[in-house]
């Protein structure tokens, strides 16, 4: 070539020093070759696409697992990927030695390699002697420890049968790789085959079932507990020529029958058959036996974790009900998440039951624990209170001989060290009038979400948690479901879950509460979601390292008047309704909480504390003034922005209040003054038995509130 003439093309050049191209991406799984490259493999003299399969059949396995190393070292230290390779013929001999220069790239994001090399053939050292095997394949004591580890951590990270199966389907043994692989169970006297790979479907069926005394290279290994290694057709036939035919129909040229045992048990084997002869060195026996220990712990893991799975999933379907039939009038929504323990089923548990007058009884509690002792005893509480309700027993009545039951269960002699209790919310439910009877046991308190959204929870008179004291009462609270509204029960993991407490998490709660506008089935996905899905769709509380719990949710949603199905009704009424006996001066607290619940919406802050303030003027005069119980009524008239509030006080004594004026020091007669001073309208409504006392507020509009003028 004279100088100034152009430079031949690349092509011509690498076809002249007899070297190929290749390119490889991990993302296709395609391998394309130029036609030098496909005479280096032994195939064609002309370009083709070969699969990784194809290729991997080229190659000594050794050196494939040894190109995968090389080229993640290259990539770590962005240097050239400089590999020699054995190629193999069809009938598994080392035909040439190719040495193979590549520059690999990785793509983190997608996690795939691409690499474009060249493919060069070598003369020396020769294959199969000291100094051709180091060069060719390196140290192959180190290639089989990094071996075994990965196979180790595969098949230590399989969860089921069919994982461990996939898995060792997939290994690469260094130096020799069977093409055929089955494994082995026992049932009884007989063989099964829990999985096979290479062979076709079907192909199992002779040696399923097989009897253990059958002359069969598995049946021994299973009864004997050692390791059967044919290098030849030959010996198959020669040791086992009763069972020979039944393996000579695929063509393998020796097998590795291998025992898998645990804690000194042979629980099936392992085979292991090659295309080609295989001597079984001590090494390669080493291998196949270290193999074969891992698959058997792994398979024995795999089964015991199916096994639990499923007990798991039988005691959560007999454990847990499924809802009645539909109850004219209401719609009922549940849902369980076991998020405390190893167990499907834990602690928790809901109940729906028919009652012999007609109506129904709701049930929600919580056992204490999280183990397999807490899912036993929810099962038998869960028994005990059907068979208590069913005798037509009030809620009072039920609760108590409930707690009766649970302490005699976890008191007695044998359970002493280990006593439980459990919490409980009964609510017995009339679907014609709505009239709620609800019994709590140291359970939280129900929530009522009403017809315009608004969210308020339903103090309630409660008692001991059940098992606690044989004796405890439980009280009774009546309360009413309006049309268009939905009572939650829960248990506090919904509250909690995340790292919350109380308060935070039912700040979260009534928050999906309030803005849901889908249907009930709707409305329990998404209390679920809010607290145990993605973390996308919750955040973490203040106590992030709380131990997280079970979750159990009802809703019970009464329908809208004249609604063929279950709606949400916006009214321009919003309503709450509370008594206060003389007995529970407490329960002026809760009233008071109760109205902010109610007006937590309101425009005006300072309107709110007035309210709050003039109503427990009028709950504290009944209290103490008279000898009656009080009872509330609070109601929001209008759409927000104009509204009306209009609260009222009930009690059955006849003496009027009076307006006073009292003096600096004087701890009472304030009461009217306030009233006069706070509310827009207020009055006092003698009745034929007792009086009325009232007042209501006007919401200032958009610009009065922002001028903070009422």
């Amino acid at each position: 070539m004279r100088t100034g003439e152009p430079l031949p093309a690349v092509g011509e050049v690498l076809a002249a020093l007899a070297t190929g191209l290749w390119h490889w991406n991990t993302a296709t799984g395609l391998v394309t070759v130029d036609a030098e490259a496909a005479r280096l493999l032994g195939l064609p003299a002309e370009g083709t696409v070969l699969t990784e399969a194809q290729t991997r059949a080229r190659l000594h396995p050794v050196d494939w697992n040894e190109i995968t190393g090389v080229i993640q070292l290259a990539v770590a230290e962005d240097t050239l990927a400089e590999v020699r390779v054995r190629i193999m013929d069809d009938q598994g001999q080392v035909v040439r030695v190719a040495r193979s220069r590549s520059k690999p790239s990785f793509d983190p994001a997608k996690k795939v390699y691409e690499l474009i090399g060249t493919l060069q053939e070598v003369t020396e050292p020769r294959p199969g002697t000291p100094a051709g095997r180091t060069a060719v394949t390196g140290d192959w004591r180190r290639s089989r420890e990094a071996f075994l580890l990965d196979a180790g951590r595969a098949l230590a990270e399989a969860r089921s049968t069919a994982e461990v199966l996939r898995v060792a389907a997939g290994l690469s043994m260094p130096g020799f790789s069977p093409d055929g692989l089955a494994v082995f169970g026992v049932d009884g006297d007989r063989l099964t085959i829990i999985g096979h790979h290479g062979h076709q479907p079907g192909d199992e069926g002779p040696f399923s079932h097989m009897a253990l005394a059958t002359d069969y290279p598995a049946a021994e290994v299973v009864r004997t507990g050692r390791a059967v290694y044919l290098s030849s057709p030959g010996d198959y036939k020669a040791r086992y020529p009763v069972t020979w035919p039944l393996a000579q129909r695929f063509g393998r040229q020796s097998w590795a029958f291998l025992p898998l045992t645990v804690a000194g048990h042979t629980m099936g084997a392992w085979m292991a058959a090659f295309a080609y002869p295989v001597a079984f060195t001590p090494d390669e026996r080493s291998v196949l036996t270290t193999v074969a220990r891992m698959l058997a712990q792994a398979l024995s893991r795999a089964g015991v974790a199916e096994s639990e799975r499923e007990l798991t999933d039988g005691l959560q379907r007999s454990m847990l009900p499924t809802l009645g039939p539909q109850i004219p009038g209401m719609s009922i929504a549940a849902r369980y998440v076991p998020t405390g323990g190893g167990l499907q089923v834990g602690g928790d548990w809901y109940d729906m039951i028919p009652l012999p007058n007609g109506r129904f009884a709701l049930v929600i509690g919580d056992v204490q624990g999280h183990d397999v002792r807490a899912a036993g005893l929810m099962g038998q509480l869960r028994i005990a209170l059907r068979a208590y309700a069913s005798e037509g027993h009030r809620p009072d009545a039920v609760l108590s001989r409930a707690s009766r039951f649970l302490h005699g269960m976890t008191y007695g002699d044998t359970d002493a060290a280990d006593p439980r209790f459990a919490t409980c919310l009964y609510v017995e439910a009339d679907p014609t009038t709505g009239i709620l009877d609800v019994a709590r046991a140291g359970h939280p308190d129900p929530a009522i979400r009403m017809a315009d959204g608004t969210v308020l929870t339903r103090p309630t008179a409660g008692g001991l948690p059940l098992g606690i004291d044989p004796d405890a009462d439980y009280p009774t609270t009546r309360i009413v479901l309006e049309p268009g509204e939905t009572l939650l029960l829960c248990t506090d993991g919904l509250i909690e879950t995340g790292g919350h407490d109380m308060e935070t998490g039912w700040k979260r709660i009534r928050t999906i509460l309030e803005d849901h506008e889908g249907d009930l089935e709707g409305l329990a996905d998404a209390l679920v979601q809010a607290v145990h899905g993605p973390s996308s769709h919750h955040t973490t509380g203040p106590l992030a390292d709380r131990r997280e719990d079970d979750i159990a949710v009802l809703l019970l949603s009464r329908q809208g008047e004249g609604a063929g199905g279950p709606v949400v009704v916006r009214p321009r009424v919003r309503r709450t309704m509370l008594s206060v006996a003389q007995a529970e001066p407490e329960r002026v607290a809760v009233a008071r909480q109760h109205l902010r619940e109610l007006l937590h919406d309101w425009a005006s802050a300072d309107q709110v504390d007035s309210a709050v303030l003039l109503l427990s003027e009028m709950l504290t005069n009944v209290l103490v003034h008279t000898d009656a119980d009080a009872l509330l009524l609070a109601e929001v008239h209008g759409e927000p922005g104009g509204r009306r509030i209009r609260i009222e006080v009930t009690d059955t004594s006849d003496d009027l209040p009076h307006k006073r004026r009292p003096g600096e020091l004087a701890s009472s007669g304030r009461g009217l003054v306030l009233m006069e001073l706070l509310a827009d309208v207020w009055g006092v409504d003698p009745r034929g038995e007792g009086k009325s006392i009232w007042f209501e507020l006007c919401e200032p509009t958009g610009e009065a509130s922002a001028d903070g003028t009422s």
